[in-house]
């Protein structure tokens, strides 16, 4: 007669084999029992490993992502303070348009873009706008 379990002989260290003897010594277990449900338990656990190794990698690209789309985020963040900044204090009061204020607003532009990357840089990418925010909550 042939059965679904097969039989292995192994070896346990004395302190092992009496903590096993205890609980196989409970009502409606055995030592089958218990070392079954050790080992499922121990090999599921090597699966959450396995786990990490098979959607580690994409989870770190999804990272890697979100950074980029974080600093693009930053970048905006900074031409729009800026750009609000220059509408309000500098291009209050321009004169009717003309050829010459056509070109000083060519020339207004270069300065802005300038400005934008002179910022970022000396930021480091932290937007101007998220830094003062953060000094005005420090205590």
């Amino acid at each position: 007669m042939r059965t679904l379990k097969t039989r292995h002989q192994f070896y346990l260290p004395d302190d092992l084999s009496e903590a096993l003897d205890e609980l196989a010594s409970r009502p409606g277990a055995s030592k089958s029992a218990v070392l079954t449900e050790a080992l499922r338990a121990w090999l599921d656990r090597k699966a959450g490993h396995e786990l990490d190794q098979r959607f580690g990698p994409r989870l770190d690209r999804q990272q890697r992502t979100a950074q980029r789309i974080e600093a693009t985020l930053n970048i905006v963040a900074e031409v729009l303070d800026l750009f609000v900044q220059h509408q309000l204090t500098i291009v209050a009061h321009q004169p009717p348009f003309d050829e010459e204020t056509g070109q000083l607003g060519i020339k207004r532009y270069r300065m802005f873009l300038d400005q934008v990357g002179r910022r970022l840089a000396a930021a480091q990418g932290q937007p101007r706008l998220l830094t003062l925010t953060e000094d005005k909550q420090a205590p």
